[in-house]
């Protein structure tokens, strides 16, 4: 029952309008009892949506109709089952640089930039692109354009107007990807979800900036790894650590354990994660600017300022009315 309503969740808060592709397979896979006695047999981190797909595709299942998605994830599902086993969800969304850069450029700069869970390090280059939040002037990289995200924006959005001045990045992972490998690359392409094809473009152009300047990216557990890489950061930049959609892969103690450490540092943390991953006990999240759809909340140092998209395609900026407001306290999970 919970993998059936975690498809057609998927389906109505994620899918829908952004991938007409994945929201007829999760629908048919939330329909079907077979699949999900399939799908049911994985450790239950390995039944998402995303990764069921993304494995099929990777095994040479292209998109079309939920019929024919069927046919061959059933006659080719030992082969799916093991990428499944294999792979992680390391969705390196570029396009999350548009969220996270209003909060990123007020820091006091230059900047020394820690991704967890950094993937392949794409979300590493936020001074790299150019932007274009709305109707707005672009913001373009010093000395020309870059690869430019689009985002629209509701609320009173602070818009940079000069993009941050980074001195310093790496990245932590428990598997970093490697954009030099063209396996490692065919995997990120293949989280794309069917039919964006400005995401895939995103992609490739941050492929191509990671390969001109390659991420440091650190192999290990965020919580063993995370204190060595922050010594490792220049004296003369303002730390930021920050994190995209991974601290809801972690166990409970592992998230409470890192949040732990987080609170308790002077380092700027910004958090993109979904609502209740970061408990923020006396808070109440303002109402979401469209109730059916999934979105992200960003966080500053355990504060809420505002929802994303989860692809960074949209930002919504709490403003006065809409400031977090106390409730009895309890946190959520």
């Amino acid at each position: 029952m919970e993998t059936e309503k975690r498809y057609r969740r998927f389906a109505t808060a994620e899918a829908h309008g952004q991938s007409a592709c994945y929201e007829a397979w999760a629908l048919g896979v939330a329909d079907d009892q077979l699949l999900l006695d399939l799908i049911n047999e994985l450790p239950e981190a390995k039944r998402q949506p995303n990764l069921i797909f993304a494995a099929a595709r990777f095994a040479g299942i292209g998109p079309g109709p939920f019929g024919e998605f069927r046919a061959e994830l059933t006659a080719r599902w030992a082969e799916v089952r093991e990428i499944a086993l294999a792979k992680r969800t390391q969705t390196n969304e570029p396009g999350r640089c548009a969220v996270l850069l209003p909060l990123v450029a007020s820091l006091p700069q230059p900047l020394a930039l820690i991704e967890v869970g950094a993937s392949a390090g794409l979300c590493l280059y936020p001074d790299k692109f150019s932007y274009r939040y709305g109707d707005l002037p672009a913001i373009d990289p010093a000395g020309g354009s870059g690869p430019q995200l689009r985002c629209r924006t509701s609320g009173p959005v602070p818009i940079p107007t000069r993009l941050p001045e980074i001195v310093w990045r790496a990245g932590i992972d428990i598997n970093p990807l490697d954009v030099t490998s063209p396996e490692d690359v065919r995997w990120l392409e293949t989280l794309i979800w069917p039919g964006q094809a400005h995401r895939r473009a995103q992609l490739a152009a941050a492929v191509a900036l990671a390969r001109a300047d390659p991420p440091t990216l650190v192999r290990g557990d965020a919580n063993e790894a995370l204190a060595e890489v922050m010594r490792s950061a220049p004296n003369d930049a303002t730390l930021v650590v920050f994190h995209s959609a991974v601290l809801a892969y972690f166990d409970h103690a592992a998230r409470d354990r890192f949040i732990e450490t987080m609170r308790g540092s002077s380092t700027h943390w910004i958090a993109n994660e979904g609502p209740g991953v970061v408990p923020m006990p006396g808070t109440k999240l303002p109402a979401a600017p469209d109730a059916t759809k999934a979105w992200f909340v960003i966080a500053h140092n355990g504060e809420p300022v505002a929802y994303a998209d989860g692809h960074g395609q949209a930002l919504h900026w709490f403003g006065r009315a809409d400031q977090a407001r106390p409730d009895d306290g309890a946190a959520e999970r």
